[in-house]
């Protein structure tokens, strides 16, 4: 086979293709953030969301959408999961939704904290503090371009 099919295009490569690439890096990401959150007995996306409104002491469900580049459906079921544990409460300002922490949320913070730890010491080893740098700064310039396209 010569690299291109009968209508004269360019063979797709997998592993020089950055969607393919991210999206296998994301998967393997998620395993190990999985296995290093296990201990909270929250999902990762559920206990960076519980990590920011602890943070906070109080946020709007807005603004954890915007942090997390998640959407208000997303935000919402997380939410709600959350509150059915009893590890946040949601007020309805409005149009807004205000989402304060609880005791037992505020309890988990430590596990989270230990847990994120955990998951950077995982992948701390294999690059080098600079490249994680700059992998970041590659990556955010990559989600403004494309999620912003006529920036």
């Amino acid at each position: 086979m010569s690299g291109k099919d009968d209508m004269g295009e360019q063979e797709c490569k997998l592993n020089g293709c950055l969607f393919f690439s991210t999206t296998k890096l994301a998967r393997v990401f998620s395993k190990i953030a999985d296995e290093a959150f296990s201990k909270t007995g929250l999902s990762p996306s559920h206990a960076l969301l519980l990590y920011i409104v602890n943070r906070e002491g109080g946020i709007y469900q807005k603004e954890i959408g915007e942090t997390l580049h998640l959407t208000p459906s997303t935000i919402t079921r997380f939410v709600e999961k959350l509150e059915s544990k009893k590890l946040v409460s949601g007020k309805t300002e409005g149009k807004n939704v205000f989402i304060c922490t609880t005791e037992d949320g505020m309890t988990l913070q430590p596990d989270i904290i230990n847990s994120w730890n955990n998951l950077h010491n995982m992948y701390k080893g294999i690059l080098t503090e600079k490249e994680i740098e700059q992998f970041i700064t590659i990556s955010s310039k990559l989600l403004c371009k494309l999620d912003n396209p006529k920036d």
